[in-house]
């Protein structure tokens, strides 16, 4: 009689070829997600995806909705409500940005029902991003824009802070799809680069100051609500602040974060915000420009703003550096209208600080 062969599992199966990846691949994946919600998830894998997350560099933080203290309801300050008025002004009393489900409902592997990330009970990307000791890179994205405007109007910003303001571009203007026939006639007066009469006649100078401000306001608000993730992440290099609807972003690199560490930051009367310094503006415009895909902009405007500081003001090395600044800061069709409008006549104004 033949002894039966006895049957064994093979050892090589029993070890997860997972393990085998080196924790420096892993993080290098785990840097591409950089969505925290999905780190989340990931971190609920395993206990050794658990360990790693927190040491991922690039992170991205989507905001759903934003709380006060005041007790308004989510539908008060729900963005499609609040388009036709100033987003801005609901931001001066923000004191706390939100994230939603499913982040908060993750549960730590370790056992029990302790949170994953304790901190994300709170809402708060300040303290959830605590939980992130090396971030060097950071995308934060608001759900609108702050600033309300018609339909139909274009407003887009973009802002450089250190401790305060040191670059900011903004550019407006109404699309259309075609160019209209009295475009034709203003384009033929205005040969020459000048503004023509009808804009300071007929509103578009106030129209556009009152751009200019609530944007300056919208980026001194986002600015002084940066203040708590810049103290607890000494290692961030890039810092960038936007909203879903692209309207304004403020950008913070190397220099600037460095500059925000070390010097005092002042705030403004409402003591929301971050008090925008006295700045020259330099303003550009054109009746109409016709832009790439068969667009065009009506009554594009251009404004470059700049803090007033002496013996700087209007150098050589200052005007080209607030230009490069003006021509980089938008993409596609809008740096087209940017560069366009860089060419045209330059008017310039005087802002006190507030």
């Amino acid at each position: 009689m033949q002894n039966k062969t006895r049957i064994h599992a093979d050892p090589s199966l029993d070890q997860d070829q997972f393990d085998r990846i080196p924790d420096s691949l892993v993080l290098l994946i785990l840097n591409k997600i950089a969505d925290v919600r999905s780190l989340g998830r990931c971190s609920a894998v395993s206990k050794r995806f658990n360990a790693l997350v927190p040491l991922v560099h690039d992170v991205y933080v989507k905001i759903d909705r934003v709380v006060t203290v005041d007790g308004d309801s989510d539908d008060a300050l729900n963005p499609s409500s609040l388009r036709p008025r100033n987003l801005f002004s609901h931001f001066l009393k923000l004191m706390i940005f939100t994230l939603l489900k499913p982040i908060h409902h993750l549960r730590s592997t370790n056992g029990g029902n302790k949170p994953l990330f304790p901190q994300l009970s709170h809402h708060s990307p300040a303290q959830v991003l605590k939980n992130f000791i090396h971030i060097r890179n950071l995308r934060i994205e608001l759900p609108a824009g702050d600033v309300g405007i018609e339909e139909g109007v274009l407003l887009k910003w973009r802002a450089e802070f250190g401790s305060t303001l040191q670059n900011c571009v903004i550019l407006g203007g109404t699309w259309v799809d075609r160019k209209p026939a009295s475009a034709e006639q203003e384009i033929a007066l205005d040969d020459n680069g000048s503004i023509p009469e009808s804009f300071y006649t007929n509103g578009g100078l106030k129209l556009r100051v009152v751009w200019t401000i609530n944007s300056l306001i919208a980026a001194s608000t986002r600015h002084h609500l940066l203040r708590p993730i810049i103290k607890d992440h000494p290692t961030l290099k890039s810092l960038v602040l936007t909203d879903a609807d692209g309207q304004g972003t403020l950008s913070m690199g190397v220099e600037q974060l460095k500059e925000f560490r070390e010097k005092s930051l002042a705030a403004s009367a409402s003591s929301n915000r971050t008090q925008v310094p006295a700045s020259s503006m330099k303003l550009r415009y054109a009746p109409y420009l016709e832009l790439p895909g068969g667009m065009g902009l009506q009554g594009a405007t251009l404004v470059a703003i700049k803090p007033t500081s002496e013996g700087s003001c209007g150098s050589n090395s200052s005007r080209k550096e607030t230009d490069a600044f003006g021509c980089g800061a938008f993409d596609g069709p809008f740096k087209a209208a940017a560069k366009a409008l860089l060419k045209r006549r330059t008017y310039l104004l005087e802002m006190n600080g507030f």
